[in-house]
């Protein structure tokens, strides 16, 4: 079935503005550089981009009769605070597993940033000394058991939505959108880079431009320190979504790509490159990143363009998802 049959329910202003970033395509002095803000996307606790998920996911939500939403994911995860912002939204009650994913010594790291909104908008929040892993978690199997057992009627989220089965759609609508924005701009982009750590915002994107004509490579930029595991679920959550979409042909390998190199040893913690993508992003753009997601995915393209591998002729979109409230829990980086 195509995409746009699938129920949804619109938790966005609109489409998410596309711009040119005039300053650092100077500065790089290569291809033009473009940002798609699903850090403007909606008006729910900031957006991001698993707010453009959780479109497709509420219809379901609606329809299943839960009066809670479970889910998960680490201290500072942009996911469930935008999990807890969707609650509000629909009136449900929140139940959030927060993992210790980020060995990171500051000392708010659990008190600020996404955690805190979370906490303000009404969401039970969970603190487990769990580490981080990219796949299904015990301790949200046990929550969903826990609100059961309270009496309650859990509807489980995984982590980033990316293992849920519409956890793609909303990236492959994406990459409709962008069809439609390129139409109304008189360009098109042949480069998409993106932050995979999950996979199904990348994965959605690979499923939804394998529909459309021209050369396109999507970019996924590993922030997971673990890019073999990330790359799998990357190809298994696009084909599984290209599938559910009605794509008529099977995904072909070199399709998907998932580059490493700049996560550093473990997820969420900056290393040098993160940072001077988040200073250079700031002080040329004004465009405020985060030091897990954006700060390693532009470090990935500031790098690319500059060796070439990205070339002079291209028009890149840089896909902005949306993390920088925890930027307050990494001050000492700063």
């Amino acid at each position: 079935m195509p995409v746009d049959e699938f129920p949804r329910y619109p938790l966005l202003f609109g489409p998410s503005p596309v711009h040119p970033l005039e300053r650092l395509t100077a500065h790089l002095g290569g291809a033009k550089i473009w940002a798609k803000r699903e850090d403007c996307n909606s008006g729910l606790a900031y957006g991001g981009n698993k707010t453009r998920k959780l479109e497709y996911i509420v219809p379901d939500v609606l329809a299943s009769g839960a009066d809670t939403l479970v889910s998960i994911g680490g201290y500072q995860s942009n996911h469930t605070r935008q999990v807890a912002a969707v609650a509000a939204k629909l009136g449900l009650k929140a139940r959030l597993v927060q993992e210790n994913w980020v060995n990171w010594p500051d000392a708010v790291n659990d008190k600020v940033g996404n955690i805190l909104l979370s906490r303000l908008m009404g969401a039970d929040v969970r603190l487990d000394p769990a580490g981080f892993d990219i796949g299904i978690r015990d301790s949200w199997e046990r929550a969903m058991e826990e609100v059961r057992a309270a009496g309650g009627i859990p509807y489980g989220i995984p982590a980033g939505a990316s293992e849920h089965p519409l956890g793609g759609l909303g990236f492959a609508n994406w990459a409709r959108e962008v069809a439609s924005q390129e139409a109304e701009l008189g360009v098109h982009f042949d480069t998409i880079v993106v932050c995979t750590v999950t996979g199904s915002t990348h994965a959605g994107m690979i499923a939804g431009f394998a529909e459309q004509d021209g050369p396109r490579r999507v970019i996924g930029i590993d922030a997971s320190a673990t890019p073999a595991s990330a790359r799998d679920q990357v190809d298994r959550i696009a084909r599984n979504t290209a599938e559910l979409s009605g794509l008529e042909r099977e995904l072909r390998d070199d399709e998907i790509t998932v580059l490493e190199g700049w996560a550093g040893d473990r997820y969420g913690i900056p290393v040098r490159s993160t940072l001077d993508a988040i200073r250079t992003s700031a002080e040329l753009e004004g465009m405020i990143i985060d030091p897990v997601y954006e700060g390693k995915s532009m470090a990935g393209l500031i790098d690319l363009v500059r060796s070439g591998e990205i070339g002079a002729d291209s028009n890149v979109l840089y896909a902005h998802l949306g993390g920088q409230p925890a930027l307050n829990a990494y001050a000492g980086a700063f």
